[in-house]
């Protein structure tokens, strides 16, 4: 699945063929190594291959903004998965207009709790008691198919299960779907922000899209650097659903803005991605009290330290 927005008129493209594992770790080292503002990777299973040296064929296609420096690009693949992968790298053009079919192609519904996400082509899916949550296809790595977007709405259906969050932040909102899918259910404002102002404008647009436009009016923000966003021991949850060195960095302000009883949702981890952010996190104050893990990513549920049962792993 998509890891960071389509850059604008994305126009270069990266597609290897090779593993699952394969195509992974080279998704997650790019979405690591460049701004995500102009890069973009997904990895995903290949309907069909003739190639017989791959049990499980998979792809992982990276779009980029600017044409790439094809010799440092396979020089990241190497050190992901060796130098033999990297030969079969190949470069070449794409119109916006067929990324879009293609995302449009492979998007289906997605259930999370109370929470579905779908395309327009898939409204007729929503049930009575559902909440919709409706994203263009071209903005796909924020549709829910992504394990890390999907174990945050499971956190956050279990979440309302049992309280009513009085206020809540979404830090590095991306195309909006946590903010909308709270503020969706709460029928209260939810604070959000993201670095990159393509992805803001994706998100307030998803907002009006889904009837949440009184409640979620995302900024542009490094983190919480926001007079919108930055108010101290005010949130009791907050969401962040980036990578693992963002979230390291991001320990101390989140740990700042949350109130006594806060909950923290954090996502865009790997496996081993977990005890460096926990320990990060350790630091001010917080353990983990659940954890999930879908499609090799893991999203977690922390609170204040001193009254954490021992950890529930999903």
């Amino acid at each position: 699945m998509l890891e960071g927005l389509p850059p604008n008129n994305a126009a270069f493209l990266m597609r290897l063929r090779c593993g699952e594992d394969q195509a992974r770790s080279v998704a997650d080292l790019v979405v690591e190594t460049f701004d995500p503002a102009e890069t973009a990777a997904a990895a995903f299973e290949e309907k069909s291959s003739t190639e017989s040296w791959a049990a499980t064929p998979w792809v992982v296609e990276v779009y980029f903004g600017h044409a790439p420096d094809e010799e440092n690009v396979r020089a990241l693949v190497a050190a992901a998965v060796g130098e033999e992968l990297a030969q079969r790298v190949e470069f070449g053009r794409v119109e916006q207009k067929d990324w879009v079919a293609a995302s449009l192609e492979g998007l289906s519904a997605v259930r999370a709790g109370r929470f579905l996400v779908h395309g327009s082509h898939d409204r007729a899916r929503v049930r009575a008691n559902d909440i919709g949550l409706e994203i263009e296809a071209a903005l796909a790595f924020g549709t829910g198919h992504h394990g890390t977007t999907r174990g945050c709405l499971l956190f956050i259906d279990d979440i309302l299960k049992r309280r009513r969050p009085g206020a809540a932040i979404d830090v590095g909102c991306g195309t909006g779907v946590l903010a909308m899918a709270l503020a969706r259910a709460l029928r209260e404002k939810v604070a959000a922000g993201d670095i990159d102002g393509g992805a803001v404008a994706a998100a307030r647009g998803n907002a009006l899209l889904n009837g949440a436009g009184p409640w979620v009016r995302p900024v542009v923000a490094k983190g919480v650097d926001h007079p919108a966003l930055d108010r101290p021991g005010h949130y009791d949850l907050i969401l962040a659903n980036i990578l693992a060195r963002p979230l390291r960095r991001l320990a101390p302000s989140l740990a700042r803005i949350a109130a006594p009883d806060a909950e923290i949702v954090l996502s865009g981890l790997l496996a081993r991605d977990v005890p460096g952010v926990l320990s990060a996190y350790r630091a001010q104050g917080f353990s983990l009290w659940r954890r999930r893990d879908l499609e090799g990513w893991a999203t977690l549920l922390l609170r204040r330290s001193g009254a954490a049962p021992k950890p529930v792993q999903d």
